[in-house]
């Protein structure tokens, strides 16, 4: 498929082309634009948005940087005293806490869309309720915020930033397993391979004294022989041959 991004792949500094062939590539994309039907556009422009089976993936990341970062600025704007800072704190809560709402939905639904095996179903399942214990904090913190707006000072102020410091706690904690599921498990992620099915060669295991050499009808040499041949290959109880000029297997 020819996307937006072919021009940068297939041009500049990965052949050497420089600006203007990166240049022409892009004109050359546009100009491909032209010919592709409005459905055809749009996955060609965004081609990963175009894969996703739902939206949950690529809203998720919002709230996640918007509470953090609330809590972040809301502690250091206390700390210094300074209420501009915790006004714009305020501000991320009330977009972050709006971002959980949408993502929380779409992330039910994607659960029950997304096929998924038994022994990741335990784990999606803790990432909703994380998810809603999140979307729920998010929303008592913007009402309490609301509703004392300066006044949230002292004790109560304090109480506030441990309940803000809980949430960025289960925020990563939802990410954490959102992560699990899709890096360790690969749900939602076409052609991802099993790991249990997936052959691994590890080297490093002991050698067996024994070699085996190309020309036919040549006795085996011993370790202690001094003579060396440049097509020698030895025999590893694997049973992949290591050559000295060629590594196969």
């Amino acid at each position: 498929m020819n996307h937006f991004y072919s021009f940068q792949i297939h041009g500049g500094a990965d052949h050497g082309g420089g600006v203007a062939d990166s240049v022409g590539h892009f004109l050359g994309f546009l100009e491909s634009l032209a010919a592709q039907e409005p459905s055809d556009i749009f996955a060609s422009i965004f081609p990963g948005i175009a894969e996703l089976d739902n939206i949950h993936p690529l809203l998720v990341h919002f709230p996640i940087a918007l509470l953090i970062g609330f809590f972040i600025l809301d502690l250091l704007g206390t700390l210094i005293r300074n209420p501009v800072w915790r006004s714009a704190a305020s501000a991320m809560l009330y977009f972050g806490t709006i971002g959980a709402a949408v993502t929380v939905y779409t992330g039910l639904q994607a659960g029950e869309t997304v096929a998924h095996g038994g022994n990741v179903h335990d784990i999606m399942e803790r990432h909703e309720q994380i998810g809603i214990m999140v979307l729920s904090l998010s929303a008592l913190l913007s009402v309490w915020r609301l509703l004392a707006g300066s006044s949230l000072k002292g004790a109560a102020n304090g109480f506030f930033l441990f309940l803000s410091a809980g949430l960025s706690v289960l925020v990563v904690l939802g990410a954490d397993l959102g992560g699990l599921m899709v890096y360790r498990y690969g749900v939602a992620v076409e052609g991802a391979i099993d790991p249990q099915e997936a052959s691994v060669h590890e080297h490093g295991q002991p050698q067996v004294n024994e070699h085996r050499h190309d020309s036919g009808g040549e006795p085996p040499h011993s370790d202690s022989s001094q003579s060396h041949h440049p097509s020698e290959n030895h025999l590893h109880p694997d049973n992949h041959e290591h050559s000295e000029s060629n590594h196969t297997h």
